[in-house]
């Protein structure tokens, strides 16, 4: 409510962390913050994208239960201190793929059309800071002529 009468608009978010997290750092989203509570593996997923992005992610460990902060501390991780794009992604040359299976903020699914389907990808490199999206047109013809996989319900 505080943030609310300071004149900002809230979106809250069920799930779709990674897509929630992305679109901070996008042109034209009208998102410029997110916060929350999410998974490890999402936060590390976040800021490999981020790094493409040119984002920053800042968060902080959230133990589910006793084990969980136990084992945390036993392999030397603080609770208390931030982890950023860096602690959680060393490297520097990280690739971002997602593909819409479901409509999406930022892909489309899978469009099935007549004799194929369409899908919508986001792809990204953070070496060269290069995001490409990928709208494909799948044939079920040609594919299944060069593949075992079923395509289309028959082969």
């Amino acid at each position: 409510d505080e943030v609310r009468a300071c004149g900002a608009r809230l979106k809250l978010i069920s799930d779709g962390d990674v897509a929630a997290a992305l679109s901070t750092s996008m042109e034209g989203t009208g998102v410029d913050i997110l916060f929350g509570i999410g998974g490890s593996p999402e936060a590390v997923i976040a800021a490999c994208a981020m790094k493409c992005l040119g984002g920053e992610i800042q968060c902080k460990l959230w133990p589910r239960n006793d084990g969980e902060r136990e084992y945390a501390r036993q392999v030397g991780y603080s609770l208390e201190k931030p982890l950023g794009n860096d602690d959680l992604v060393h490297s520097e040359n990280v690739f971002f793929s997602v593909t819409g299976i479901t409509d999406g903020e930022l892909v489309r699914g899978v469009h099935y059309v007549g004799g194929g389907a369409t899908t919508d990808s986001l792809v990204m490199r953070s070496r060269s800071g290069t995001v490409r999206r990928v709208r494909a047109t799948h044939r079920w013809e040609k594919l299944k002529a060069i593949s075992d996989i079923k395509y289309g319900g028959t082969k």
